[in-house]
């Protein structure tokens, strides 16, 4: 007993003096004028700097200088509204800011995040959590036949959702490297979707995140390969029983038998970035008549040239007149031409689409915007 009252008290004093150290600073600070304010304590170290993705350019950094009390400091210039990454650099090592708790994962990546807002009206405004009615974010798992496997996905049930009324649902898929977090931890969808509903600028809807690697069951660490390094390649080298594409209706049809859903091709609509859009691109042609509404996001849409079947699914699917084809890209992505030359073979066939570029390159700053864009194109 005694024993266990020293370990507790130990316990406590420890956190206390966690606690104790991360309130040594606050960092970031966001700035009345939208500039940020790094801060690190560190009396010891010889060079801090911070990397993001608030500089212009990609491997500029932040050098933060050092005060007399230990503490390094440095403050940006002002920024636009917008979500941030960030990572601190200490003696040429790695760290995330120990201030701060919001960090997110990217592969196998980990960065800190902050958000940067002026108006009701700007993109930081949109990717925070405000006060509005939200919906409901759940981790799922379903059975897919066509792979052999139990799965997992993430639903976003918006806040209107009763169980009564039926609502349409978007499919939206991560990139190369993701899972079915990806979309709700990076894309700041269930944010995004909450206050796109709440303003009335996009109808209700329910969206499935799955997991789009025909050979994982869900993401690093919750299934029973357990806590490997995610590297983007994990079990590839398995093979799987069908491609994502080919297995995607057991998805569809979970949803529709165990969610209230508009149970035809009016209420359905699919978008992915990168593989995702690839995805998307596939799943469009294998299945013309089942989505309404397609939306490549800097998709990685490759296609079989003068392929008679290629040319056939197209065929069909332009046919029977989805109501949107939607392509958007970056000016620096290293997928344009491949989605340059989609659009040239659209063109040549007349086939009816709609084109959305902007600047940067393949950044989750793209594809947040792309998702804000396409649900307010749909189940109009």
């Amino acid at each position: 007993m005694i024993y266990v009252c020293c370990s507790l008290m130990a316990m406590s004093s420890f956190a206390q003096q966690q606690l104790g150290q991360r309130s040594r600073v606050q960092s970031p600070v966001v700035n009345a004028d939208g500039t940020v304010t790094f801060n690190f304590y560190d009396p010891s170290a010889q060079r801090v700097t911070v990397s993001g993705d608030f500089n212009e350019i990609g491997n500029q950094r932040l050098n933060l200088t050092k005060q007399e009390n230990g503490v390094w400091t440095g403050t940006t210039t002002a920024l636009n509204p917008e979500l941030y990454s960030y990572s601190l650099s200490v003696d040429g090592q790695r760290f995330i800011d120990p201030a701060n708790s919001y960090v997110n994962r990217d592969i196998s990546t980990l960065s800190n995040i902050f958000i940067v807002t002026k108006s009701n009206d700007d993109k930081g405004h949109l990717y925070s959590v405000n006060n509005v009615p939200h919906g409901t974010l759940s981790r799922v798992w379903y059975d897919s036949p066509t792979l052999g496997q139990q799965r997992r996905m993430t639903v976003y049930l918006p806040a209107a959702y009763d169980g009564k009324k039926a609502f349409p649902v978007m499919y939206l898929l991560h990139g190369h490297g993701g899972d079915e977090t990806a979309w709700g931890d990076l894309g700041r969808a269930s944010q995004i979707m909450d206050n796109l509903i709440a303003e009335g600028k996009c109808v209700p809807m329910i969206v499935v995140m799955p997991n789009g690697n025909p050979t994982c069951n869900a993401a690093p660490g919750w299934w029973h390969e357990g806590m490997y390094t995610p590297d983007g390649n994990a079990f590839n080298q398995r093979g799987a029983k069908a491609t994502m594409e080919e297995s995607f209706m057991d998805i569809v049809n979970y949803v529709d038998s165990h969610y209230k859903t508009i149970k035809k091709r009016s209420g359905r609509a699919v978008t992915g970035l990168s593989m995702g859009g690839g995805h998307t691109f596939g799943i469009s042609r294998l299945y013309p008549e089942v989505f309404d509404y397609y939306g490549l996001q800097s998709a990685a849409a490759r296609m079989q040239q003068n392929d008679a079947k290629f040319d056939e699914q197209m065929a069909r699917l332009f046919a029977s007149k989805p109501k949107l084809f939607w392509i958007a890209i970056g000016k620096e992505d290293f997928l344009m031409q491949m989605n340059t030359q989609l659009r040239g073979y659209l063109d040549e066939h007349h086939y009816p689409y709609e084109y959305y570029e902007n600047d940067g390159g393949h950044i989750w700053r793209n594809w947040r915007i792309y998702l804000t864009l396409f649900a307010q194109k749909i189940f109009k």
